[in-house]
């Protein structure tokens, strides 16, 4: 395989990213949550992909940018309906490439976890507060690593099974540098398609230590965006960290 870079997961799965994952996230609650912090925005969207939230805030009044590495995720992102309301970056959301401040920032659904360093994940921390206004927001929704659904270091799985098409999900595990990489195979009469994700994953107490080095603190965590309770058994996390008043 070529090499792996900030826009492989998104150039890949661009085409099949809304059909895959249709009926599976919980985004009214999701908008409904962010929306609640925006204060109308500026709102701005690590890695906002095919718009499935930014699309959303944007039709109900908040002002919405997004930073993305991958073209086609954006260019599917175009065609839709009140896609050109949303400024659009290209670039490393690491490097938080804008201007501005803003009231609100986010990045959900483990693309965090896309910058595949700690060094990275910490310069995306800093980068993010620096464009923070005072008392403004940084939401992450991410998994909470279970490292026991390895065996060897690695997994096989099949994730779903139709007629005429089988998907597996095939994933090697490097726990010294908290990195997964992942390849989700689709076997199917037409042909075969491979679609890598490559991912550094950090527990929440490493992320509350990034957020402290940028000058953010941790405000509230929950389950998920309905305000479940976060405890040991939960197995994601919304942490919503805050820039403290000057």
């Amino acid at each position: 395989m070529e090499h792996y870079g900030s826009s492989t997961y998104g150039d890949r799965i661009a085409g099949v990213y809304d059909d895959w994952y249709e009926g599976f996230f919980d985004t009214d609650a999701a908008v409904e949550f962010l929306h609640g912090l925006s204060g109308g925005g500026p709102a701005l969207e690590l890695g906002v992909g095919t718009g499935r939230i930014a699309l959303p805030l944007s039709q109900r009044g908040v002002e919405m940018q997004g930073i993305d590495a991958s073209s086609a995720m954006v260019d599917v992102l175009r065609a839709k309906r009140g896609g050109d309301a949303v400024i659009v970056h290209m670039g490393d959301f690491a490097e938080v490439p804008v201007e501005g401040l803003f009231r609100l920032a986010f990045v959900v659904f483990n693309t965090f976890f896309g910058l595949l360093t700690q060094e990275a994940q910490v310069s995306c921390f800093r980068n993010v507060a620096s464009h923070l206004m005072d008392g403004g927001t940084f939401v992450l929704e991410c998994f909470v690593p279970d490292v026991t659904r390895f065996t060897n270091h690695q997994r096989v799985g099949v994730e779903r099974i139709r007629e005429n098409e089988v998907l597996l999900d095939t994933s090697r595990h490097d726990p010294v540098n908290q990195r997964v990489q992942s390849m989700h195979t689709v076997i199917a009469g037409g042909g075969n398609h491979l679609y890598p994700v490559h991912i550094r994953y950090a527990w929440p107490s490493e992320l509350d230590l990034m957020a402290q080095l940028a000058g953010l603190r941790l405000r509230e965590r929950w389950a998920g965006w309905r305000g479940e309770r976060f405890d040991s058994s939960s197995a994601s996390h919304v942490s919503v960290y805050e820039k403290l008043t000057a």
